[in-house]
């Protein structure tokens, strides 16, 4: 990847994407006067959902990097409550985008997928050629097929076309800009909303989901960030060198994870410390835990030279202060 690409960095304005814009502007991507630009286009201003509109935007711009950082998230209740919401539009959004990439002949495709598309009793800790060995994780069916359906896509892309699509696949994200909606977060900003919250209220108890029992890898979201740079520049699918499964055929997707992983029990006594409530956490057994446990084996994106900076402790005393900047 050179200075002077043209980045369309899709979802840009997303957690993940805005991590991935600073690190590129970090590294000297996007810089004008090289010839180097990063599009990153609002909601508004870019329906990916519309083909017509962005294959109009493709014809205009010519970006040779496209990065798909766009999704519909959420955690288990926005997933059980809108299934057909969550299939369809990232079904659309990647389809658009991965197709128009190829029809405009991008030097180079990037996929971001979620740890969410393995078994849900998937052996541990997973590694890439688990997919699809078994059935998924009920409460998140409908994302975690959309996502296997564009690494599926990109894999064909590349097998069928000789296109240069990679994915990654990263567990648990967390960092500053998180969703910290408690219909629609995940698990790691709903409990710091939740804590906070008690805490400025002077709430003596709080209620979380589930057990407490389950298992979950959390990656700070500039990790994530880093390594997609680095992929670019040092993954390339169409190289003899290139990464490759068990047997001994080409890899179109690498997992990307801290290789730590902690209950969400502890999470939340860990959360519940560094913001200061006092008082005692309560765990509604009647609501679903997910997924039992799922670390995920990044052997294969170590081997290539990335490793993860940023600790868990670390990562939460910045999240945690930039929610409290968002109240205030």
């Amino acid at each position: 990847m050179n200075l002077n690409e043209k980045i369309f960095l899709a979802g840009a304005n997303g957690m993940v994407g805005k991590a991935i814009r600073k690190i590129l502007i970090k590294n000297g991507y996007g810089n004008p006067s090289l010839g180097g630009m990063i599009f990153c286009p609002s909601r508004q201003q870019l329906d990916l959902l519309n083909y017509k509109d962005l294959e109009d935007w493709y014809k205009l711009y010519k970006p040779t990097i496209v990065i798909i950082a766009a999704a519909k998230v959420g955690g288990i209740l926005a997933n059980s409550e809108k299934p057909y919401d969550f299939i369809f539009e990232n079904l659309k959004i990647e389809i658009n985008l991965i197709e128009l990439s190829r029809k405009y002949a991008v030097k180079k495709l990037l996929f971001l997928g979620s740890s969410c598309i393995y078994p849900k009793f998937s052996k541990q800790p997973i590694k890439e050629e688990y997919l699809l060995e078994s059935s998924l994780e009920i409460t998140n069916q409908w994302y975690a097929i959309a996502k296997i359906a564009g690494i599926k896509l990109c894999e064909s892309l590349y097998k069928q076309y000789g296109i240069n699509a990679i994915s990654l696949m990263p567990c648990n994200l967390f960092g500053p800009g998180d969703n910290y909606d408690l219909s629609t977060s995940h698990v790691l900003p709903a409990l710091i909303r939740k804590f906070q919250t008690a805490k400025n209220n002077n709430q003596t108890k709080v209620i979380c989901w589930g057990t407490g029992n389950p298992l979950r890898e959390f990656l700070y979201v500039d990790d994530l960030a880093e390594a997609c740079i680095y992929v670019l520049n040092k993954w390339d699918i169409t190289s003899k060198h290139a990464p490759i499964n068990e047997s001994n055929n080409k890899l179109a997707w690498l997992n990307v994870g801290s290789g730590k992983e902690i209950t969400i029990k502890s999470l939340a006594e860990k959360i519940s410390n560094l913001i200061g409530f006092k008082g005692e956490i309560i765990w509604d057994k009647d609501k679903p835990d997910g997924t039992p446990r799922k670390l995920l084996d990044t052997t294969k994106i170590r081997s290539l030279g990335w490793e993860p900076k940023i600790t868990l402790n670390n990562g939460l005393k910045l999240v945690i202060d930039d929610y409290k900047n968002k109240i205030h």
